[in-house]
């Protein structure tokens, strides 16, 4: 080997090893004082990217799990408020049973109507003051809020929140036509103004169609039947109710009448029913032994019957109630000199005041004829949901004359002042709570869903936490072993390089000679 003293190698070589056990050392040092196998990107640029990707979905996604807590904070907050809603109209319905009570004098009825007022107004003021962090959420501007439940963009659930205010609950009403050739005038012969097919095409505020088919004939309570039977479909219902009332049966002249008297008696419902016989005598006006002998027969028929006075031309009449929708249907058979039902006429169901617009009644038929000519009346239908729909029909006059969009009877407008308008108000009520209901186990649903999120969040956050500690934590076990050997080579390398750089005294010897 060649003796040299400016260049030693044996020198740079220690040099060289000392250098890279020093910075091995370094490197050790830094990752058990930091913790981290990755202190910057020279250590593993692919480790790096990879991380620090793993830490935009765990961060992103411990965000998500608050945001989705807070989501379960507004849900309970509006269902804490519908449940103070229930509770107010649990009350309303109970006072309406109430003033619905026959023993209760107007008086009484008028205090149940001011309670009721009074918690209409509070079951407002709830909807309207009911918030979360500023933000209303009963009074129906809650349509859709979207939280972000996940780290990226459009990981998102919505909740909306219907309104809960008086003048936005209760329920939606449509009713048959009026007048004219509608079901529910009275028509000569034995069939009702249903003079030829239709269906009819009920539309739900989410577009839902739903058709009933009516064929030539069908009395209201077929119609209606037929109507509740698809009401899982629609969520309408049906309600008939025949009002027919005889005309002209007080003329100043005592008489009699007889006649044969259909309801729930019909062809329709039995093909082997008969009618019943009604015979009375009428004398000085006096109607109530053709009540009586009417209301006697009520359990076959469903008609029950009832004297008023004409509320233009204050005369007495009879008015006939079938509550089940079937064909009122009267066949004379008396062929004395004294009928008194040969010039009498019929009308229909009279169209009920509805606020400042007064009550308008029925056509009044043509006189009933003599021994064996008949006059049917047909029921009227009144429709309901607790949701908007519209309804129109292939037929123009008997059920309805156009398409016709229903309308809300709210809690706002609710009058239990007379028993009419307190079983109205139950059906309103009812409605009204059911969309309470709904709108609680809509929130519960989603209090659930958060809280699934939050779970799951949890686990992947866990999970990714887990990967992202395999590539990016210092392994202390390993990097102890590592420090060990740095320090040994540390050691070893600063004693050789002594021992290197002495080397070239031994060309001293030689120039000594």
């Amino acid at each position: 080997m060649t003796q040299t003293i400016n260049t030693n190698i044996a020198s740079l070589n220690a040099q060289r090893n000392l250098n890279t056990s020093q910075a091995s050392l370094s490197t050790s040092l830094q990752r058990l004082s930091s913790g981290l196998r990755i202190n910057s990107a020279k250590d593993d640029a692919a480790g790096l990217a990879i991380s620090e990707r793993f830490t935009s979905q765990i961060r992103g996604d411990t965000q998500a799990a608050r945001n989705a807590n807070d989501g379960i904070s507004l849900a309970q907050t509006a269902e804490g408020g519908l449940s103070t809603a229930g509770d107010l109209l649990q009350r309303i319905r109970e006072l309406a049973v109430q003033s619905a009570n026959g023993t209760n004098s107007d008086s009484d009825r008028k205090s149940i109507q001011n309670e009721v007022s009074s918690l209409a107004k509070e079951l407002d003021r709830v909807a309207n003051t009911t918030q979360f962090n500023g933000q209303n959420v009963l009074d129906g501007s809650l349509t859709s809020s979207q939280f972000q439940v996940g780290a990226n963009a459009n990981q998102t659930i919505n909740i909306g929140v219907q309104s809960a205010k008086a003048t936005d609950i209760g329920n939606n009403t449509l009713t048959s036509a009026f007048g004219g050739t509608a079901i529910s005038e009275a028509v000569g012969g034995t069939a009702n103004n249903v003079t030829a097919n239709e269906t009819l095409t009920f539309t739900s505020g989410t577009g839902t169609k739903t058709d009933i088919a009516v064929t030539t004939g069908d009395s209201a309570k077929k119609i209606a039947a037929n109507v509740n039977a698809q009401s899982g479909t629609s969520g309408v219902t049906a309600l008939a109710t025949t009002s027919a009332t005889l005309q002209g049966l007080v003329t100043g002249t005592d008489g009699s009448v007889q006649f044969q008297l259909r309801g729930d008696n019909s062809i329709e419902a039995d093909a082997n029913s008969t009618a019943v016989t009604i015979s009375a005598k009428i004398k000085g006006g006096d109607l109530s032994s053709l009540a009586q002998a009417i209301n006697a027969q009520s359990n076959t028929t469903g008609i029950s019957a009832s004297i008023k006075s004409n509320p233009t031309t204050g005369t007495k009449e009879l008015a006939l109630v079938n509550s089940s929708g079937a064909d009122i249907q009267i066949t004379n058979t008396n062929g004395a000199s004294d009928d008194l039902l040969t010039a009498a006429t019929m009308r229909g169901y009279d169209k009920p005041a509805n606020g400042s617009v007064a009550a308008v009644l029925a056509t009044t038929s043509a006189a009933i004829g003599g021994s064996g000519s008949s006059m049917t009346v047909g029921g009227h239908l009144d429709f309901s949901s607790d949701s908007g729909f519209s309804l129109s029909s292939t037929g123009t006059t008997a059920i309805v004359t156009a398409a016709t969009g229903s309308d809300l009877q709210s809690v706002a407008k609710i009058d239990v002042s007379t028993v009419a308008g307190s079983n109205a108000a139950l059906k309103t009520i009812d409605s009204a709570l059911n969309a309470i209901n709904s709108n609680r186990a809509s929130l519960g649903a989603i209090q659930n869903r958060f809280a699934s999120t939050i779970s799951n969040l949890q686990t992947t956050t866990e999970n990714l936490s887990a990967s992202r500690s395999r590539i990016q934590d210092t392994d202390f076990a390993a990097e102890t072993a590592n420090l060990t050997r740095g320090q040994i080579l540390q050691q070893a390398g600063t004693a050789m390089l002594a021992q290197a750089n002495s080397l070239p005294n031994g060309v001293l010897s030689l120039l000594r000679g």
